[in-house]
């Protein structure tokens, strides 16, 4: 019986590593697209590249309180000739959409919204993010699909030049792109 326990565990990491991209191979991707600022409310999926970008001497961190602010901070930076990021979960991409509205939709600022998937259940890995039993996860797409803004699903090593592609869109179309990461980011 232990054995059978032990091969699901393993089974289980396996999975789970699968779908958990490199925090560096993130960075490296918004260092390659000139990114030289990050605004945020940190979050625990994406905390190895909060980790990673907090610590570079080429990126201006701001911490923020709220997820409004986050954006409107990034906002500032953007008129400031600074090219931002922004990085928050799930549900504070739902607590901010008003000002998400108004500086990612009509005030045309491109920005980037890195979102964490708080909350989403290991079995769930791999499968639609409508599968998840979790409203924050299941949510998240449908919400920003009816904003008509561009998401970017990012669950394994193979999807990550979706952010090149979505620093590129909020970049040509003048607004908010989310970039959502499925899984914790791995530490490396």
């Amino acid at each position: 019986m232990p054995q059978r326990t032990n091969v699901r565990r393993r089974d289980a990491l396996v999975a789970i590593t699968d779908h958990s991209v490199s925090a560096s191979a993130v960075a490296e991707i918004l260092a390659e697209k000139k990114i030289n600022a990050v605004t945020t409310v940190p979050d625990l999926v994406q905390l190895a590249l909060h980790d990673r970008l907090q610590g570079d001497p080429a990126i201006t961190y701001l911490q923020c309180s709220a997820e409004n602010q986050a954006l409107t901070c990034a906002m500032g930076m953007y008129v400031g000739g600074l090219e931002p990021v922004v990085m928050m979960q799930n549900q504070g991409l739902f607590n901010c959409l008003n000002t998400l509205r108004s500086v990612g939709i009509d005030a045309r600022i491109p920005l980037v919204i890195l979102v964490g998937a708080f909350g989403r259940e290991h079995d769930n890995l791999g499968q639609p993010l409508s599968d998840s039993s979790r409203v924050m996860v299941n949510r998240t797409r449908p919400v920003i699909d009816a904003l008509g803004l561009p998401f970017h699903h990012i669950e394994t090593a193979a999807d990550l030049p979706r952010i090149g592609r979505a620093i590129d869109a909020a970049r040509a179309g003048k607004c908010a792109v989310v970039v959502h990461f499925g899984h914790y980011l791995a530490w490396n």
